[in-house]
């Protein structure tokens, strides 16, 4: 693989490799960039995504504990939940075990929505890694993986929500 050339002034000079850590924010940045741009289709931001993935693997979750999962301030929390509840993708209902609480639950068109999320995301990594083979996916995630569990990142949780505290979700 040839250095890539960067013009500088009138010269051109070959680029220095990068370090992993610079690659790896440069990359993430790109990639969650184009990921909004892609569920901007859908009128969903990253966020909303998110938080119906994990509705989906954990039903009647409480607004609290999603809003601890996520690392999220929960008046964040609620507004978002607004938005997703007002497009009939999530609902509230009484949580049997507190009644000071709400249980959260995913509805048809919401589960039928995440599906949508997934072609998305499904078309989002073939267009971030079509430069690598299927073997280098692997060992790329398996190496990712590595970095975030040493790092003491939640899996699933993408650590951008704990920057949520009061930015707008209408990214679309």
């Amino acid at each position: 693989m040839k250095p890539s050339r960067i013009a500088i002034g009138t010269q051109s000079q070959t680029a220095r490799r990068s370090s992993a850590a610079f690659l790896l924010a440069q990359v993430g940045a790109h990639a969650a960039s184009k990921f909004a741009e892609r569920l901007a289709k859908l009128k969903l931001a990253p966020a909303h995504a998110g938080i119906l993935r994990i509705l989906d693997w954990t039903p009647a979750i409480t607004q609290q504990a999603l809003s601890a999962t996520l690392g999220m301030v929960p008046s964040r929390l609620v507004a978002l939940l607004d938005e997703l509840e007002v497009r009939g993708l999530t609902e509230r209902r009484e949580n049997p075990g507190d009644r000071r609480s709400y249980a959260l639950h995913l509805t048809e068109k919401g589960r039928s929505t995440l599906g949508m999320i997934g072609r998305v995301s499904r078309e989002h990594q073939q267009a971030m890694l079509q430069a690598l083979s299927d073997d280098e996916r692997r060992q790329l995630a398996d190496l990712l993986q590595r970095i975030a569990d040493e790092q003491g990142l939640t899996r699933g949780v993408h650590p951008g929500y704990a920057q949520l505290r009061g930015s707008s979700a209408r990214e679309t």
